[in-house]
Parts: C-alpha cells; sequence; structure tokens
C-alpha cells in the first residue's frame, strides 16, 4: 500500500508552457507515469490569466474552485458554458473539450482531478460533517478549511492545505470534523 501525506505548501510550482499559471502536482497514477500515460492525477492550479485550457483527449476532468474570484469556462461549440464562482462546488468536463477560461475578479486557485476515462473514474465530495468514508483502492483526502481528524489504516489529523492519498489498497476512512465551519475534499478513485 501506498499512504501519502502532503502539504499544499511544499509541493512544487510548475509554471505552465502558455505562462498563464502554475500547477502543484499531487499525485500522478501509476507512479512515474507522465501527462501522455497516467490514470489518474491531481493537482492544484494557480491560474493568473485568461487563455485556453490544455487539450486531454480520452481524459474526463473534474475543477473546483478553492480560492480566488473563479473562472468563467466556455467553449466547445457553446457545449461548456460555466462560471467556476463558487468555492468547493465541482464541475465535471471532458478533458477534449475546447475550452477557454476568463478570470472573473483577479487570479483564482483551482483543484483538478483528471482521469483516464478508459481506465477509472472519479468522484469527488465536498464533506461537511463526520462520516465513514467507503472503502476505496484508491483516493485523497484534502481538508480545505478547519481541521479533520481520519481514522484508518493510521490516525491521522489534517489541517487546511494538507492532505493524505492511497493507492493499491482498500481503504476506509472514518471522518471527523474538529471545527464546525471544516470542508474536506473527498476522492474516490474506481477502476
Amino acid at each position: 500500500m501506498s499512504l501519502q501525506r502532503f502539504n499544499v505548501a511544499d509541493l512544487p510550482a510548475m509554471p505552465w508552457k502558455n505562462g498563464g499559471g502554475v500547477t502543484r502536482e499531487i499525485v500522478c497514477q501509476p507512479s512515474g507515469a507522465d501527462m501522455g500515460s497516467f490514470d489518474w492525477r491531481v493537482s492544484i492550479a494557480h491560474i493568473e490569466s485568461d487563455g485556453p485550457f490544455s487539450s486531454f483527449v480520452g481524459i474526463d476532468r473534474v475543477i473546483t474552485l478553492l480560492s480566488g474570484g473563479g473562472v468563467h469556462l466556455h467553449g466547445d461549440g457553446g457545449q461548456v458554458d460555466h462560471c467556476l464562482d463558487t468555492p468547493w462546488e465541482p464541475f465535471a468536463f471532458a478533458g477534449e473539450a475546447a475550452i477557454q477560461a476568463r478570470l472573473l475578479a483577479g487570479d483564482c486557485h483551482d483543484f483538478n482531478v483528471m482521469t483516464r476515462r478508459a481506465v477509472c473514474s472519479a468522484s469527488l465530495q465536498v464533506l461537511r460533517s463526520a462520516c465513514d468514508w467507503p472503502v476505496a483502492s484508491q483516493g485523497l483526502l484534502m481538508a480545505v478549511q478547519g481541521s479533520w481528524k481520519l481514522e484508518g489504516p493510521s490516525t491521522l489529523t489534517l489541517l487546511p492545505q494538507e492532505g493524505v492519498w492511497w493507492s493499491d489498497a482498500d481503504t476506509a476512512w472514518r471522518l471527523r470534523p474538529q471545527s464546525p465551519d471544516a470542508a474536506l475534499l473527498a476522492l474516490k478513485i474506481s477502476h
């Protein structure tokens, strides 16, 4: 089993080719996979300017606003027209869609999940109360507000912008918020 803790502040920032932002990769599976061969990938993007989204054929994407003014996503012949302006509300779309992004009110930070459609799928939820997270062989949990106590293969406490991801082992978690305003991103990858 691979169980990895992370802190967003410690992740290296990789500038985009178009200069419109940077990405901090949290996990890319299988280990050692590149952008053309991953099964699933999770990252945080800092969008600094308007521009096109990169095309990823055969990839399903879920984007969630973490902070900032948000972004208007539009394109693909009118099939996509979405204002990502409310934090912690996931929005799913096809990676091959030709999408333009226009900042709504300054830069923003977004949580991004990408899955290879022929291999796996993602289910992303925002949790605000205690729950028993179902068994998953691969997934990720990240605190976005308040602290959380996680009981699973080990007992962990997550502060905002801290998380854990796992792969290759059926894992269940008991998730407990430690403050009334706590919020947690909970990702399950299914094959």
